[in-house]
C-alpha cells in the first residue's frame, strides 16, 4: 500500500464536480488500504479569484511547497488542478527529482476564451507544458483524449467518473417548492456562470417551466433577463436529489465541461438528458438511449421527454465510484511503473 498526496486548488466551499470526484475517489481508495492526503487552499492564506470570489487562490512559494511535500513524504503526488497550488507543487516535485500525475478537469482554453480575449492556442501551449512534464495525465473520456492528443498532450490515461446510486435515486419525493410549477419541468443543475452556456438553454421556446439549480457569478444577471425562469440557488444532499426528481428533462448546454457529473446524477434519479453532442455528453450518453443529443437543443429537450425514466436509472447503474477509484489508482501505479501484482 502507498501514500498518495492529491494537490488541488478546487476545494470546499466550492460545489462542483472536481471537488466531489476527488473526495469520493479518495474515500474509495482508503477502503482498499491506500493512504490519501490532500493539499488544498484550506492549508494556506488565500485571495479571492477575480470575477470568481468563491474560488480561493492560495499564497505560497515553491520552496515552502517543497518543504511541505518533504514533510508529508507521499509515495505519489497527483496534481489535480493548474492553479497556484498546482503550479507550486509541480515545480517542487520536479526540483526534488521526482515525478507526478495530473488530471484534466476543465476545457480551460475554451472557458478562458469565453470570458476574456485570450487565444485558445496560448492556453493550450501552457497547459501542454504543465501536463506533459508529468508521467501521466488523466482524462475523462475517449473524445477528450483524442482532442488533447491532437494538441500535443502525451501520456494520456482514462479516468471516468461514477455516481452514488444510493444517494441519487428516483424514489425521493420531488421538491415541494416545485410541485405547482407548469409542466414539463426542464432543469439544469450546476454553477451559474458564463462558461456553462446557460443562455442557450434559457432562450429555448419550451413548454412548461425552466429551472436552474445552483449559484454563481452570472445568476443575478440571468435572473434579471429571464424572469420566467425559476432560480432555486444551490442545493445539496436530499434537497438536491428532490430537485432532480422533480424534473422531466435535464438540459445540459455546456460546451466546455470534460465530463459532467451532473449528467450521471440526473440519470440516477431517472431524469433523461438533453445536450449537445460534445465532449462529456457524447461519451456518457452516446447512443445509449438515456437522452437525446442534438445541435438543435430545443429538439433534444423535447425529444428527451419520451425517454423512459426507468431506462435512465438502469443506465446510470453501470457507473460506480468503486470502478472510478480503481481506474485512478491503476493510473497512478502505471505512471510510476508499478505492476498490479507489486501494488497489492
Amino acid at each position: 500500500m502507498s501514500k498518495i498526496l492529491i494537490v488541488t486548488d478546487a476545494w470546499h466551499p466550492q460545489i462542483n464536480g472536481v471537488v466531489r470526484s476527488l473526495e469520493r475517489v479518495a474515500l474509495e481508495m482508503t477502503k482498499v488500504g491506500e493512504t490519501v492526503e490532500f493539499l488544498t487552499p484550506q492549508d494556506y492564506r488565500t485571495l479571492p479569484c477575480p470575477t470568481y470570489p468563491e474560488i480561493r487562490l492560495s499564497l505560497t512559494t515553491s520552496g515552502r511547497m517543497r518543504r511541505r511535500l518533504e514533510e508529508i513524504g507521499a509515495d505519489h503526488v497527483h496534481i489535480a488542478t493548474e492553479g497556484p497550488l498546482g503550479i507550486s507543487a509541480r515545480r517542487a516535485v520536479l526540483a526534488m527529482g521526482q515525478t507526478y500525475t495530473t488530471s484534466y478537469h476543465t476545457r480551460f482554453p475554451e472557458y478562458l476564451s469565453a470570458r476574456f480575449p485570450v487565444p485558445e492556442r496560448w492556453t493550450y501551449a501552457w497547459l501542454r507544458r504543465f501536463h506533459n512534464g508529468g508521467s501521466g495525465c488523466m482524462v475523462t473520456t475517449a473524445t477528450l483524449e483524442k482532442e488533447l492528443a491532437a494538441h500535443g498532450f502525451r501520456n494520456l490515461m482514462r479516468w471516468a467518473r461514477g455516481v452514488d446510486a444510493g444517494d441519487f435515486r428516483p424514489d425521493m419525493t420531488p421538491a415541494p417548492a416545485l410541485a405547482d410549477l407548469p409542466r414539463p419541468i426542464f432543469m439544469n443543475v450546476g454553477r451559474v456562470a458564463v462558461e456553462k452556456n446557460l443562455e442557450a438553454f434559457l432562450k429555448l421556446d419550451l413548454p412548461g417551466t425552466k429551472v436552474i439549480v445552483g449559484d454563481g457569478p452570472a445568476k443575478q444577471s440571468l435572473q434579471a433577463r429571464y424572469p420566467d425562469v425559476v432560480f432555486t440557488g444551490a442545493k445539496v444532499g436530499d434537497e438536491l436529489v428532490s430537485h432532480y426528481t422533480a424534473a422531466d428533462v435535464f438540459v445540459f448546454p455546456s460546451l466546455t465541461d470534460t465530463f459532467g457529473n451532473v449528467l450521471l446524477e440526473a440519470l440516477a434519479c431517472g431524469v433523461p438528458v438533453a445536450a449537445y453532442p460534445v465532449v462529456g455528453p457524447i461519451d456518457i450518453i452516446g447512443d445509449s438511449g438515456a437522452g437525446v443529443l442534438d445541435w438543435d437543443l430545443q429538439q433534444a429537450a423535447l425529444g428527451a421527454l419520451d425517454v423512459p425514466r426507468d431506462f435512465c436509472r438502469d443506465f446510470a447503474l453501470t457507473f460506480s465510484w468503486e470502478a472510478s477509484a480503481a481506474q485512478f489508482l491503476g493510473n497512478i501505479h502505471a505512471a510510476h511503473g508499478i505492476s498490479t501484482r507489486n501494488a497489492a
